[in-house]
């Protein structure tokens, strides 16, 4: 079982660990809002919900999973759009992968690419963000399918601390704000000079 620190919590952390779709929710939440957060909202959900489960989640009335997820401390800055995607998210799961979102990875044996075209097609995934997953996968989940490093580009560098498929303590979790920081900073520099 993988061991991760993403959201800065052991009992949300033993979520993201044990529960694949956690994972992917998390990774969903994961923009405007800090790291910590986003992870966290999947434990925030399976505590209102008793559970966390694709089909459970997906069957949920949509008012009422919308307001689960504004319950304060809401599960995201933009709860109410949230929770629509994360309904989306784990319907695809239901339909796709009879609700085993580990499937996603393992399902016919994809390789690296395949695995990455998956993730794309998930709501709130767009490229970046479907590398960063699969080097996340491939990092620290253990999910090695051929050819995964050069599909997830640059994040798939071993070494490299440029996302949170590198966050594995406090030091990598500072190596990888410190590199956000920096690429902010640049295309701060570049915005300015092509105006």
């Amino acid at each position: 079982m993988p061991n991760l620190h993403l959201a800065g919590n052991p009992d949300a952390d033993a979520l993201l660990n044990e529960n694949p779709l956690a994972l992917l929710i998390g990774a969903l939440l994961d923009q405007q809002v800090p790291m910590e957060t986003a992870f966290a909202g999947p434990k925030k959900i399976a505590d209102r919900m008793g559970g966390f489960d694709a089909t459970d989640i997906a069957n949920h009335d949509p008012d009422k999973f919308a307001a689960l997820c504004s319950e304060r401390p809401a599960v995201h800055r933009f709860p109410g759009s949230m929770a629509k995607r994360i309904q989306a998210l784990a319907q695809i799961i239901v339909d796709r992968y009879d609700g085993d979102a580990a499937a996603l990875w393992s399902a016919g044996n994809p390789d690296g690419p395949e695995v990455l075209r998956r993730l794309k097609e998930l709501p709130g995934f767009g490229d970046q963000k479907a590398r960063i997953f699969l080097a996340l996968l491939g990092k620290q989940y253990a999910v090695t399918a051929k050819g995964w490093r050069a599909a997830a580009g640059e994040y798939g560098k071993a070494g490299s601390h440029l996302s949170i498929a590198d966050v594995v303590d406090a030091r990598s979790l500072e190596q990888v704000r410190s590199y956000k920081k920096q690429m902010k900073a640049a295309q701060k520099v570049k915005g300015k000079a092509a105006t």
